[in-house]
């Protein structure tokens, strides 16, 4: 059985126990939902602002646990519930900086909700599960960061990836991205020169952040800098009607996810004419007009073979996917160290 969105609480978990916990940590904060594999209930949700804790040894588990573990206690009361039969923790940066999570997770899981099954997952494996369930295709999620995930599915292929470096190595076209190329046009302006300077965005620097030379000493001491760039982009996107500065930006913006989605997305080979889905996920999405018409636009540029579509659901729909596919025994998505390990 095909594990999907609209099948997500169908089969029959190995050990009778009924319950599957969802983990999403992500730029914009944590949240889990505890799912019924069985669909005896509705899912259990919660959620906090505050993301992932940064340590020497990247995420820091300990400080994800501390927030997770509680809040899980707290909905398997209220479902009448003991354990999960099964844990899929899909976080941002789970590739690059999950040593932590890797070392830590599955003991401290397992001990404390009593998860036989485990799969630690990056984000983007989250995000594509929740846009595309178990079928071919790529996904680009973008958020605060930005990542690319794509695979034919087969043994051979497994998982095509692009970007995802971070927010001073790449994640281009996210909304860390946007925000801080809109803050440089308006610090041009605060400078007075003129190309690529935007007194509109200055203006909107400085109704959000106050005075402009204050903005480093706000800026580069958070560690949740990414954020707080990302929290910028709404204002490039409102400017982008009669700005041409803003307006620049978002097509650079369209061009760089839509080239991520064309790294990572299979090629059918031969004379295969089939074409692929190809979604499009994560809170960017939601400034609307401003970036989605040029983003329509390069992607029939970049991949005129594929098929965009709606995403089904979200990355924290992903990981309760994944969950249940465990519990199921239904997961057919690649395993590939850094992106997908189960833990048995």
């Amino acid at each position: 059985m095909d594990v999907t969105p609209e099948n997500l609480l169908t089969g029959h978990p190995r050990h009778g126990h009924s319950h599957v916990l969802g983990v999403d940590s992500g730029g914009s904060g944590i949240r889990i939902a505890l799912t019924p594999v069985r669909g005896e209930g509705p899912a259990l949700t919660w959620s906090s602002p505050d993301p992932a804790v940064m340590g020497t040894r990247g995420i820091d588990a300990q400080t994800l646990l501390d927030r997770v573990l509680p809040a899980a206690a707290r909905l398997l009361r209220e479902a009448g519930a003991e354990r999960c039969e099964a844990v899929c923790v899909g976080a941002s940066g789970m590739a690059t900086l999950g040593d932590d999570l890797r070392a830590v997770l599955p003991d401290a899981l397992r001990d404390a909700l009593g998860a036989r099954r485990l799969a630690l997952a990056s984000d983007a494996v989250t995000a594509y599960a929740g846009a595309l369930g178990q079928r071919p295709g790529a996904v680009v999620a973008v958020g605060t960061g930005l990542v690319a995930l794509g695979t034919d599915l087969t043994p051979e292929g497994g998982w095509r990836r692009a970007d995802g470096w971070g927010h001073l190595l790449g994640d281009c076209g996210s909304g860390a991205w946007i925000g801080r190329a809109g803050l440089e046009a308006a610090m041009r302006a605060y400078d007075g020169r003129e190309e690529g300077a935007s007194p509109a965005l200055l203006a909107r620097l400085e109704a959000l952040f106050g005075p402009a030379p204050e903005l480093p000493g706000k800026l580069y001491p958070r560690a949740d800098r990414p954020a707080l760039l990302a929290s910028f982009a709404p204002e490039v996107g409102r400017c982008a009607g009669t700005d041409p500065i803003a307006s620049r930006i978002l097509r650079e913006a369209a061009r760089h996810i839509a080239g991520a989605a064309a790294a990572v997305c299979p090629r059918p080979g031969g004379g295969d004419k089939r074409t692929l889905p190809v979604a499009l996920t994560g809170g960017l999405l939601r400034m609307g007009e401003p970036l989605l018409t040029p983003l329509h636009r390069e992607l029939q540029l970049q991949l005129p073979q594929a098929h965009p579509i709606a995403a089904a659901g979200d990355p924290l729909g992903g990981a309760s996917l994944v969950a249940a596919a465990l519990a199921t025994d239904t997961l057919r998505l690649p395993t590939e160290a850094g992106l997908l390990r189960i833990i048995c």
